[in-house]
């Protein structure tokens, strides 16, 4: 018995009777290829989708298999010039779909974000009609404190060397609050509650994913 992977899914019930009672969907899968086959169940064929930054989305594959399945995007890395990717990431939050992950859940079915520009979490509030959020278990917290120190320790250094800021975390592999130009921790969001009821899709994956 793979005793990880048991625990996982004891804390996934768990979760998931939390997102109810917050007016979200929830759904637990063993591995990334089920939770893949999820995500495309719930686009539909018209559907526009697009996407904030998300490692997690990337290590799916789930963008080259909305491409297989002819799926109409609106994806800002396809921007020529600053003024182009702007406007592209204004017209996402119009999208019928919107893809992401979490940077932390508590075990009480809180979502917690940080972001620097706020596209992103300005999604999980309002625009699209359906947000699908996809988060490994890696990310799974006791409760909005643990989820803080989670993101500063686990998610801002290896996020601030991929997008190369110019932050103290980049330099020193540790949060410091900065109010740096760079700085990635502008905007936090707590997603307590859904409205309207279901709108928000967490779907969690028994493997490592994201940072």
């Amino acid at each position: 018995m793979d005793f990880i992977k048991e625990s996982y899914k004891v804390k996934s019930a768990t979760i998931i009777k939390n997102l109810q009672k917050r007016n979200m969907e929830g759904y637990y899968f063993d591995s990334k290829e089920e939770a893949v086959e999820k995500v495309m169940s719930l686009i539909k064929e018209n559907d526009v989708v697009s996407w904030g930054g998300t490692v997690t989305i990337d290590e799916l594959g789930l963008k080259k298999t909305l491409n297989e399945n002819n799926i109409q995007v609106i994806d800002r890395d396809k921007a020529t010039t600053p003024e182009e990717r702007k406007a592209l990431m204004k017209k996402a939050l119009t999208s019928d779909v919107f893809l992401a992950s979490t940077n932390a859940i508590t075990m009480d079915g809180e979502l917690v974000n940080i972001d620097g520009v706020g596209n992103r979490l300005a999604a999980f509030c309002y625009g699209p009609d359906s947000v699908i959020v996809v988060a490994g278990m890696n990310k799974v917290v006791k409760d909005k404190d643990s989820a803080m120190n989670r993101i500063r320790i686990e998610a801002c250094v290896p996020n601030a060397i991929r997008i190369n800021a110019n932050t103290p975390c980049f330099v020193t592999g540790i949060c410091n609050e900065c109010t740096s130009n760079d700085t990635m921790c502008s905007q936090i969001l707590v997603t307590r509650y859904c409205k309207p009821k279901n709108r928000i899709k967490v779907i969690l994956v028994g493997e490592n994913l994201g940072f």
